[in-house]
């Protein structure tokens, strides 16, 4: 949805830079002896010859259009070069255009705040260069301008046929402009030798559009291609915007361009302007109709954001015609493909740049035969993002489990095995979003439960913590709400030569203190939950910073025979009063009631052993099982009803996720499906309550 934004009262000089026919470049400098040769990209799909996704401007001149397939461009022009794309577990890999884009970005970002928008496009914001360029070295000052500015266009310029070099030199250098001009005038300079310097390190050409905003940038940049740049200054706004059809706009080109043009009768941008704002917002809403108002005029307030890293991550796939997914093994070998792809991209994301992906979503297309519902869309479903490829994949088959059940309008669909119920996905794609940086000296996302790691120093080890499943489990969007209790390591007990873990609520009482062997890792005392967290606070309480010995040897290093040997009398003593304490608490929680313990613990009455994402089963919320067993560490879940709550507790969280906890206890709007069991033989139930 459009978003109106006032426009700044001070002037701003935006650049937009897009690469010409981007990926055919690529593939030209690593074979120069495609340069000049009419030369098409085409994707990994063999079937027609591939798409092409980039054509050159020799292919162009010949009559190839990007909407064409290999086959058809070879008989158009019989002496193309077809460049296919290279692929990795069977779909493109766009790493190497990726990499190229972030050399020409990083050359770009010299001059002004920098947006990259996509591989082959950016936004520049030069305000700060252009006043500075403006108050030191004006146009007017200089003894030469370069070529390249002089062949710029300037839009309202040399509308007569005179000379074009030599009127943009006069536009240039003229001492009577008003200030915005003389800023466009420095940013034309600007502009171009940034074109020079990337042709001259990357061997890439580019163009460019410089205005007052990203809107007029973005449109300019398109008006003269190749290799060529285009001006556009307040006084020709009006006129280019008069005839400019209205789904050239950036984001009226789908629905809300449609209905524009057959609700108001327009057919360019400049019709808009026979309406007022009041009547634009009676029509599309009072946000809508003023950001329509001020399109009309060139007027846009949207800010360069600074970014010269991707906001999200992603990977999909297309399967067109015969090639549509029927079955849910194939559906789930073509989501395993995409998820290493995208588990790669955020592991490399997040040593080089520090940055952790929290969200990860699905993303289907899908349709069902002889259904008149058929054109209902298939729902896209999140949840939060668990490092390594084996999670993702198996996070990623449960969502898409979920969205199938709600597509097919049954909770009772079968979605194991092979069974189909009419049902065909024409395309997966599964994305890593709402990216951060990882604050300074944090090496874990466990300080949400106010844990500190001593042991963590560097990037590295931040990165091996978030592998191994460090990122707290959060519940699915639009399926349901649940709670993951951190782990002892998150809880930080300051204990040297021992750990504790939790361990069923319906444990025997005789059972409370046992000891587990596990292959390379620490001895586990069990207990009680809630026992177990208020020792935790009291041992905290008593020692707030906790250091091991010198020379001392941690429990994950012993095996249970050393641990027993090393085990001194006063550790022995110590665990006994805890179990003394743990078993007195337990037993008085069974003749007492709960007046009001301030614990986070009060959300939950129940638990789920077996769990890693969220299901919804009536009115209770639960975690369900990981679609494969293979993690030998599994996060402890709750099962809660939301009635259940006491929403005072929300206060006692740590800012950062109250805000959160909030968002899971509101209603969720459930879908119009039939109530399961509604039948005859239901009703007459023996084990109906009655």
């Amino acid at each position: 949805m459009p978003v109106a934004r006032p426009e700044s009262s001070d002037a701003r000089i935006i650049a937009h830079v897009d690469m010409d026919c981007f990926y055919v470049q690529v593939e030209q400098r690593k074979q120069p002896s495609l340069r000049g040769q009419p030369t098409a990209v085409v994707q990994y799909n063999s079937w027609k010859g591939g798409a092409l996704i980039a054509v050159s401007y020799e292919a162009r001149k010949c009559g190839v259009k990007r909407s064409m397939r290999g086959d058809e461009a070879k008989k158009v022009c019989p002496q193309i070069h077809l460049v296919q794309v290279p692929v990795t577990r069977g779909k493109a890999d766009l790493n190497i255009y990726r990499s190229a884009g972030s050399e020409v970005v990083s050359i770009l970002s010299k001059k002004g705040r920098c947006e990259r928008a996509s591989i082959d496009e950016v936004y520049l914001d030069l305000t700060d260069a252009v006043e500075n360029m403006l108050c030191n070295t004006p146009p007017e000052s200089l003894e030469s301008i370069d070529e390249e500015a002089l062949k710029s266009h300037v839009l309202g310029l040399n509308k007569d046929g005179s000379d074009i070099e030599s009127g943009v030199r006069q536009w240039l250098i003229r001492r009577d402009a008003d200030h915005r001009d003389k800023l466009l005038a420095c940013g034309t300079l600007i502009v171009a030798e940034l074109r020079i310097q990337v042709l001259k390190e990357t061997g890439f050409t580019c163009s460019a559009g410089i205005a007052h905003n990203k809107m007029l940038a973005k449109l300019a940049s398109a008006m003269n291609k190749p290799a060529q740049q285009t001006v556009i200054p307040l006084s020709s706004v009006k006129e280019l915007l008069g005839s400019l059809p209205i789904k050239k706009i950036k984001q009226l080109g789908g629905k809300l361009g449609s209905s524009i043009e057959s609700d108001l009768g327009v057919n360019t941008v400049g019709d808009l302007l026979q309406f007022s704002e009041d009547k634009l917002q009676e029509r599309y809403g009072g946000n809508t109709g003023t950001w329509l108002w001020n399109i009309a005029r060139g007027i846009s307030g949207e800010e360069v954001e600074g970014r010269l890293l991707p906001k999200s991550h992603g990977s999909g796939k297309t399967f067109r015609g015969p090639q549509a997914l029927k079955t849910i093994a194939s559906v789930e070998h073509w989501l395993n493909q995409l998820c290493e792809d995208l588990s790669d991209r955020i592991c490399s994301d997040l040593d080089q740049n520090k940055r952790i992906a929290q969200t990860l979503t699905l993303h289907v297309s899908a349709y069902k035969s002889g259904d008149l519902d058929s054109y209902k869309k298939f729902p896209s479903k999140s949840c939060p993002l668990r490092y390594g490829a084996s999670k993702i994949q198996d996070d990623a088959l449960i969502l898409f489990q979920a969205g199938l059940r709600e597509y097919l309008g049954s909770f009772r669909v079968n979605t194991e095995g092979s069974q189909n119920k009419g049902w065909a996905v024409t395309s997966l794609a599964v994305s890593a979003s709402k990216i951060v940086a990882i604050p300074s000296g944090t090496c874990s996302i466990a300080k949400f439960f106010h844990t500190q790691d001593p042991s963590c120093s560097s990037a590295k080890q931040s990165h091996e913590q978030i592998m191994q499943g460090s990122v707290p489990l959060l519940p699915l969007r639009s399926e349901s709400h649940s709670v993951v209790v951190p782990t002892e390591s998150q809880i930080g007990l300051p204990e040297t030569e021992y750990s504790i873990t939790m361990s069923s609520l319906n444990q025997p009482e005789e059972n409370l203190k046992t000891w587990e062997d596990q292959e390379n890792g620490p001895m586990k005392y069990s207990c009680n939950q809630d026992s177990l967290i208020q020792e935790a606070h009291n041992v905290l309480a008593e020692n707030k910073s906790p250091s091991l010995p010198s020379g001392s040897r941690s429990c994950l290093e012993l095996n249970q025979t050393e641990l027993k040997m090393e085990h001194s009398r006063t550790e022995e003593a110590k665990i006994g009063n805890l179990v003394s304490n743990l078993e007195r608490q337990q037993q008085k929680r069974k003749t007492s009631k709960d007046m009001g313990t301030s614990s986070i613990l009060r959300f939950f009455k129940g638990r789920n052993n077996s769990s890693s994402q969220t299901l919804e089963h009536g009115d209770t919320r639960i975690l369900p099982s990981s679609a494969t067993g293979q993690d030998s560490q599994r996060r402890e879940a709750w099962k809660y009803r939301n009635d259940e709550i006491d929403p005072s507790v929300i206060d006692e969280l740590p800012p950062e996720i109250q805000e959160e906890i909030r968002a899971w206890l509101r209603p969720l709007k459930r879908p119009s499906v039939p109530k399961h069991g509604s039948s005859i033989d239901h009703y007459f139930s023996p084990t109906k309550n009655t």
